[in-house]
């Protein structure tokens, strides 16, 4: 049912950390104990955001049934939708991050200084529903299902709400806040303050072992947009064949 064995374990991860949300959802009457469990999860839930982007960009499952339950879990602990970041990413950003005028996720102002990265997260997590939703209208199918299964996510949402509020604003609704918020953050790094013209110039990359374990190869970020549809696990493998091509202020090796 998968498309490439290497997405098994991703899944299995996510899947079980679906069911520990729900099982806290379902027993957990604390506050304190809620609170604690939405600070614990916060560094988890932010990998997950890789993985979402991972999806959006080539579908995990061969069957779109599967690919539309995996995105239901995957929403309600990013924020991110069914094809929202297909619209606001790959049919977006991917098209214009070279121009700053255009980009979905620009880290311009419109003066053309650089936004600060409060600033800047703030702004791409506030606007994305509505950029998302803007570049759908050159691709009216995708932004029919990004619509319908939005709806249909948030009124899930509103149902869980109103079974247990408490609970789910702490396992549900903040850490999709802080999720899509989460995700606009992690994507300045990959490109502010490269105003750049050559696509082998415009990103910066992380070779890091562990940062790329948990994010999926996200740091082959040249790579990534040089060929945006390659599997997350080809990544490092076409970095290797580029590498000579990027500046070396362009790469890094920490692993925050």
């Amino acid at each position: 049912m998968l498309k490439q064995s290497a997405d098994r374990i991703p899944v299995i991860i996510i899947m079980a950390l679906s069911l520990l949300d729900f099982g806290v959802y379902l027993w957990v009457d604390s506050t304190y104990a809620l609170a604690g469990f939405l600070f614990l999860m916060v560094i988890p839930k932010a990998q997950i955001c890789a993985w979402n982007h991972h999806h959006q960009h080539t579908a995990t499952f061969r069957y779109k049934p599967l690919n539309r339950m995996l995105e239901f879990l995957y929403a309600m602990h990013t924020g991110v939708t069914t094809n929202l970041w297909v619209l606001h990413h790959v049919l977006g950003h991917h098209h214009h991050y070279l121009d700053q005028i255009k980009d979905e996720s620009r880290w311009q102002r419109k003066d053309g200084s650089q936004m600060k990265e409060f600033e800047y997260s703030l702004i791409v997590a506030g606007t994305s529903y509505y950029r998302g939703y803007l570049v759908g209208k050159k691709h009216p199918s995708v932004q029919k299902e990004f619509i319908l299964y939005s709806i249909i996510t948030f009124m899930l949402l509103g149902l869980l709400i109103w079974f247990r509020p408490v609970p789910a604003i702490f396992i549900f609704v903040l850490p999709m806040l802080l999720g899509l918020f989460v995700t606009a953050w992690t994507t300045y790094e990959h490109h502010a303050g490269l105003n750049a013209k050559n696509e082998f110039e415009a990103s910066f990359n992380n070779v890091n072992y562990w940062y790329n374990l948990f994010t999926g190869n996200l740091g082959y970020h040249t790579a990534h947009h040089y060929k945006q549809g390659l599997h997350w696990s080809k990544l490092p493998e076409l970095h290797d064949q580029l590498k000579e091509r990027i500046p070396d202020h362009l790469i890094r090796t920490t692993w925050i």
